[in-house]
């Protein structure tokens, strides 16, 4: 697959491809000529002398220095060198490769001044699978992420550090040589273009959108298998309820479960027992109004993406009539304000998920099912700890659910008095959503034990297939197995996407 940039960015999809696979990246013609006229304009402003910041002035509270022009490329590698000043882990592979991605995006909007070699330049370590190695701490969101898009420019100077193919850290240099390229020397106003974006956050946005749209939708698939196990009753989600509260992602919730609940002689068996059938607890009965909130939070960061993937948030900007401006569109409030809100309705969902569970195993409530799903209880502790887990998470989440962008912390000698923290709000969603893969695992895991357990009734097909699934590394209840193993097969049939084709391919898609 090939990725072609223009000079309108590129596509969500487009990021995907690149971040997460092997396409390969082309700038287009049109994007060439566009960089080449906005960097016509930085060499007007060079051969008059005019005064412009980042141009022939120094940066953040230094930006009243005046440069001299003999200087000024000097000045473009000091930026790049001293703002790789990050700390710790490196970031993975995935993160790495849409931040230059969309770094490539932004200087092809042509607002930026830079020359298309430096355009190419971040191509060609895409395109041979360099990745900077980039640490996880040291962006606040504003001017963008400027340490994590300075590591990956240093590379391009044959400096830094590469992530290893086997995850040891070598040179920047080492790497270049491998491959057969060679460093760029940066001109005035290039450094400043290659880390002043938002690149970076909207890049983690991005995926957590596409891997939360899937999630939600295996949140779903699980919340019918618990309800189906726990003998709920389907009435709840029939459309004429949710019609009357048109919240869109709470009809798209509910229509998924009602769907996945037909055709299950389990529900057929006490479809008029007033004890089974009039009124479940708020996790079962409630599941499309908290995942259906879930579904509209992301349509909301949908669009705050699709936004940002064609805004212009370099500063300054190189504006057409020669003005070169300085901006805050590389403040990353959007972002991280959206990431935020994402990573509430994750945690919720997640959080709901371990309340069926804890349903399905309590004797008590789970409707005549054997303690923690075991045939044998008291000898076997069946899921008891399964839950634990799963309490765990939630607890983890509901930390992580904290919003990292109230949490302004100045900087830059008070120039950069007020940031976005875009950067830790995208960072800790990613973990939120493992932790909802993880969630949902247990609660598939779970509700195809409780499944098993109303043998001989048959249950929905999505429940047949979703047996099947879990049946293949679980097996059948029977004497305790050690469970880790099952637990991470478990989540790689969440995160994956063989069960939800296969319920899709008997039901049809599902939203």
């Amino acid at each position: 697959m090939i990725v072609t940039v223009e000079p309108d960015g590129v596509s969500a999809a487009g990021v995907l491809a690149v971040a997460r696979g092997t396409a390969q990246v082309v700038v287009s013609p049109a994007a060439v000529e566009a960089m080449a006229a906005s960097r016509s304009i930085v060499d007007d402003i060079e051969r008059d002398g005019r005064p412009v910041y980042g141009v022939s002035t120094g940066f953040g509270a230094l930006a009243n220095t005046f440069i001299a022009p003999e200087r000024r490329a000097e000045l473009q590698h000091a930026l790049i060198r001293s703002h790789a000043a990050g700390i710790g882990a490196p970031m993975p592979r995935e993160v790495v490769r849409a931040m230059m991605l969309l770094r490539v995006r932004s200087l092809a909007l042509g607002r930026s001044g830079v020359r298309p070699l430096v355009a190419d330049a971040l191509v060609n370590l895409l395109n041979h699978d360099i990745t900077p190695w980039v640490p996880e701490h040291g962006s606040l969101g504003a001017s963008g992420d400027l340490a994590p898009l300075a590591h990956c420019a240093l590379v391009l100077l044959g400096e830094g550090w590469v992530l290893g193919k086997d995850g040891t850290r070598i040179t920047g240099a080492d790497a270049l040589h491998a491959a057969g390229l060679a460093p760029i020397e940066l001109s005035s106003k290039e450094g400043l273009a290659l880390i002043n974006g938002t690149d970076g956050m909207l890049g983690m946005l991005l995926m957590a959108c596409d891997d939360l749209g899937h999630l939600l939708t295996m949140a779903d698939v699980t919340a019918a298998l618990s309800i189906e196990a726990m003998l709920g009753t389907d009435r709840p989600f029939h459309p004429s309820i949710h019609e009357i509260r048109p919240h869109p992602g709470q009809g798209i919730s509910a229509a998924n479960i009602h769907r996945l609940l037909q055709g299950s002689e389990i529900m057929d068996s006490h479809r008029d027992d007033l004890v089974h059938a009039v009124q479940d607890a708020y996790s079962m009965r409630c599941a499309p109004q908290v995942a259906g909130a879930a579904r509209d939070t992301l349509e909301f960061a949908r669009t705050v993406a699709a936004r940002e993937l064609i805004s212009v948030a370099d500063n300054p900007v190189v504006l057409p009539d020669g003005r070169v401006e300085s901006t805050g569109n590389f403040h990353g409030a959007p972002l991280g304000f959206a990431a935020d809100f994402l990573a509430i309705a994750a945690a919720e969902v997640g959080s709901i998920s371990e309340r069926r569970v804890d349903r399905l195993l309590d004797v008590t409530r789970s409707r005549e099912l054997p303690a923690f799903l075991t045939p044998d209880p008291g000898v076997n502790s069946g899921l008891m700890i399964a839950q634990y887990t799963a309490a765990g998470i939630v607890a983890d989440n509901r930390r992580l659910a904290a919003p990292a962008s109230v949490d302004s912390i100045p900087t830059s000698g008070m120039q950069e008095d007020h940031v976005s923290m875009g950067w830790a709000a995208a960072k800790k969603l990613r973990t939120v959503l493992d932790n909802l893969t993880s969630l949902l695992a247990v609660e598939l895991l779970a509700a195809c034990r409780g499944l098993q357990l109303r043998t001989p009734l048959t249950p929905s097909p999505a429940g047949r297939a979703a047996l099947a699934a879990v049946t293949a590394f679980a097996g059948t209840p029977g004497p305790d197995v050690f469970l880790a193993p099952v637990l991470d097969a478990a989540r790689a049939t969440i995160s994956g996407r063989v069960l939800l084709e296969t319920i899709e391919a008997d039901l049809g898609p599902l939203a």
